[in-house]
């Protein structure tokens, strides 16, 4: 069974104790694949190490994550272009519109997350996107650059069953993780809905542990419970799940 983590910031400062464990502890459970999405030019030294000490299973992504987007924001935009030039990645990722912690930076993100989807265009790469009480921002972006050569994954998806398929419109994957498993979670209510081919699974590690270790560090090997739990939804193997989203991501990231 080869399952894929499409979202896992493992080079958290919440791993610096045990990464290798955890990492391994991942692989042993069966998780494989893991895409690290970037966040600022701070993390890309710790990204990189990563993929040379698991280079089989690490794929990284680059970007500017929206509650990183600040008067600097234009340096790290180059920082996200010249890293581009420079190397493989499989998506330009996370980027988005963050309004839970800070609205006044509203008009720097669209900024941000339009000049990133224009990279993404022009390497043909897949986004990877965050949204955070942003849905309709998100939505306006996505709408004005629509077509063909947009695509990529709607990262932690917890939005209505409408949101979903506006989403899926807009050629975006949504990436389930451990909300579907919270009994408030709401999105398991109306998942069924949705072909299995528009998902895909991640963790968000450390962020959002499923339950029943909810309010704990989350990591990549406890996608095994966001798997059990999709199963249910979708009366299914968990082999047969993990198959078809597994598939799924490699359509996203081309690998």
């Amino acid at each position: 069974m080869i399952i894929t983590d499409t979202h896992t910031h493992l080079y958290s400062e919440a791993f610096d104790e045990d990464r290798t464990e955890m990492i391994n502890r991942a692989i042993n459970s069966g998780v494989s694949r893991f895409f690290i999405p970037a966040i600022d030019s701070t993390y890309t030294q710790s990204m990189l190490q990563l993929e040379n000490d698991f280079p089989e299973h690490i794929f990284l992504m680059m970007g500017l994550h929206p509650t990183h987007v600040k008067e600097d924001y234009k340096k790290e935009l180059k920082h996200v272009e010249d890293m581009l030039a420079s190397r493989k990645f499989y998506a330009v990722g996370e980027i988005g519109i963050d309004l839970y912690w800070d609205k006044s930076t509203l008009a720097i993100q669209q900024d941000a997350f339009k000049h990133q989807i224009k990279l993404a265009k022009k390497y043909k790469l897949p986004i990877v996107i965050h949204c955070r009480e942003a849905f309709n921002e998100v939505f306006e972006v996505l709408e004005e650059e629509k077509g063909g050569d947009l695509f990529g994954i709607f990262h932690c998806f917890t939005g209505s069953l409408e949101q979903a398929e506006q989403a899926i419109s807009y050629n975006m994957k949504l990436g389930i993780g451990g909300v579907a498993t919270f009994k408030n979670g709401k999105i398991d209510k109306f998942l069924n809905q949705i072909d299995l081919k528009h998902i895909v699974l991640e963790t968000d590690a450390p962020y959002l542990a499923p339950t029943p270790f909810r309010g704990k560090r989350n990591e990549s090997a406890y996608i095994i419970q966001v798997l059990e739990k999709m199963a249910t939804i979708y009366n299914m193997s968990l082999e047969k799940l993990a198959e078809i989203t597994t598939e799924n991501s490699k359509m996203v990231f081309g690998i």
